[in-house]
Parts: C-alpha cells; structure tokens; sequence
C-alpha cells in the first residue's frame, strides 16, 4: 500500500511539476507590456506596502524562489530577477506577498513558521526510526503500540505543516494577483497567464499535501486498524 500511495502522488507530483515548469516557459515569452523585472516589481510592491527592512536578492536554481522570515529577504531565481514577462511577475509578486504576510502578522504564516522547528524535529525521528527498523537496535524492545505511536505522531505533525502551508500560499497568490492588477502591472492577458502560473504552482502544493494525507492515513491504519 505504502509502495501504491508513494507511486501514485509521486506521479502526480511529477505531472504538475512539468505543468508547471511548461507554464512558466510559455509565460516567460511574452515580453511585459509595462517592462518591469522581476526585481523591479519587488522593489515596487514591497514600497507600495511600506516595506523597507525587507531585500530582495538573486539566488541560484530554476524555480528556487522564495521568502525567508529570519532574516527578511525575498530570494529570486535568475530568471525571475532578471525576467521581464508575466511568469516573472506572477512568482516575484508572490513571493512579496508572502513579505506582506510577515510584515501584518498574518496568522497562518505565524502558525507555520512556529511549526518549522517541530517539522523537522519530526523528519529527524522518522529518519531515526527508518534506520534503527532497518538496522535493528533500541526500538525492538518497544512495544508496537509505541512505535506506533511516535511515527504517527511525527507523521501527523509533517502533515499538519502541509495543511497550514496550504493557506499561506494561496494567501500569497491572492496578494499577489490583486496588487499587480490594481497597480496596473499587467494586461488582462498578462493578467490570466499570471493567476494560471500561480494556480499551476500552488498546486504542488496541494499534492504534496494530499500524499502527506494518505500516507499518514496508511500509517494510522497499520499501526491502530487491526485491533480488535
């Protein structure tokens, strides 16, 4: 079953991230009408929302985007920091929206960036316990009940950041969307390839979400579904 839940969200992760990578390169051709990089933009929306502790860096990978809270930098891949299109726009905006989140207290980022240290902490014990089932050693002499219930503990608490993650990044599209449209960045057209590439992102999202779901379900099944 692990195997079927792993094979099935693996190629569904797969198709959405060759979706999505084809969206951006459809996207990334089409010169913006207003000219702007995605830098600019950045700089741009971050001012419009009185945002001046926050910078915005290049940083190396294809779709390696992203906003760090610690030390408030929006991260941009060299082809959104330079592009001057509407795939461009659509990932720099969003990764400021996530800027705003931060900067207004926005409850579900507060939640899930309180929720990192747990997460990986969480992974840190599935590995442990991948390991010592593997090798054998000090989980042998636990009860099963008890294994059960630190994997499914860990799990849950993976799957929870999942979840939580999931309004964070909407949020951040919907900021996004309404403040290139309203500061009139964009075209309509631009506008549609913008949400379509903001759609296509969240949901890898959404997929990685739903694994996480199932697999949990598996493990909570294996673990506590046979009692009698």
């Amino acid at each position: 079953m692990i195997i079927l839940i792993v094979v099935v969200f693996g190629i569904a992760g797969f198709v959405v991230s060759n979706r999505l990578k084809s969206k951006f390169k459809k996207y990334s051709q089409t010169p913006l009408q207003a000219n702007l990089s995605g830098k600019e933009i950045a700089e741009l929306m971050l001012a419009d929302n009185k945002i001046y502790d926050v910078t915005v860096n290049c940083v190396e990978g294809q779709l390696s985007d992203h906003y760090n809270p610690a030390n408030k930098t929006v991260n941009l891949s060299p082809d959104v920091y330079y592009g001057r299109n509407a795939a461009a726009t659509a990932v720099s905006a969003h990764e400021c929206g996530h800027a705003v989140q931060h900067a207004t207290a926005y409850s579900w980022l507060q939640m899930r960036s309180a929720m990192v240290p747990l997460q990986n902490a969480s992974g840190k014990i599935l590995n442990v316990v991948l390991i010592a089932s593997l090798l054998g050693g000090f989980l042998i002499n636990l009860p099963y009940e008890i294994i059960g219930f630190i994997v499914v503990g860990a799990y849950g608490i993976m799957t929870l950041f999942t979840l939580v993650t999931l309004p964070v990044e909407f949020d951040a599209s919907r900021r996004a969307l309404a403040w290139v449209d309203q500061r009139n960045i964009v075209t309509r057209s631009e506008y549609a390839m913008s949400k379509d590439a903001l759609k296509w992102a969240a949901m890898t999202y959404v997929v990685a979400a739903l694994a996480s779901l199932a697999t949990l379900a598996y493990y909570i099944f294996i673990f506590f579904g046979n009692r009698d």
